[in-house]
């Protein structure tokens, strides 16, 4: 039995995309490495495995999903807007994670504690911040290694050192 505790969330299932039983799916395309053989999907409170029969990329965070034993757009869009998960080792062993990964992760800092949870990461400049939102305020921290302390992956937490002033701005 596939246990949650074991997972993290990877994205979700978007739209059928054809006739053939394939499906678009948004996530971190960093996390699956060449050993990615499936997601798994909560259902009814149960993490389920479904099983990649083939996987291609169509853009930067989208993929296209054949999955086993699913013949017909009919039978993927089951999965449709479906949150899809990944074994937490398959991200904490590689090497690169987009900083998508790090939604819903809670944003602490080593001097001023727990800043809030990271919803967003706005790439709209060319410094890229993580948008973290406490109690309706919103704190924009620079997605920047230096600043990263610590990551706790099992409590989905990251560790910052900010300057000091940064997170009054």
């Amino acid at each position: 039995m596939l246990k949650k505790e074991d997972f993290v969330y990877f994205g979700k299932f978007l739209k059928p995309h054809g006739t053939k039983g394939e499906i678009g799916l948004q996530g971190d395309t960093f996390a699956l490495g060449d050993g990615c053989d499936f997601v798994a999907c909560d259902i009814d409170g149960i993490l389920v495995p479904f099983f990649f029969e083939s996987l291609r990329p169509k853009n930067g965070d989208t993929l296209i999903a054949k999955m086993e034993r699913m013949e017909t757009a009919d039978e993927v869009r089951y999965l449709t807007n479906r949150e899809a998960f990944i074994p937490r080792k398959w991200v904490e062993e590689s090497e690169e994670v987009s900083l998508g990964y790090f939604i819903g992760f809670t944003a602490t800092d080593r001097t001023f504690g727990e800043l809030g949870e990271i919803v967003d990461i706005d790439d709209s400049t060319i410094n890229t911040l993580f948008v973290v939102e406490k109690d309706g305020e919103e704190i924009l921290i620079p997605a920047q290694e230096e600043l990263i302390a610590d990551i706790d992956h099992d409590g989905q937490t990251i560790i910052f050192d900010l300057p000091q002033g940064l997170v009054s701005l």
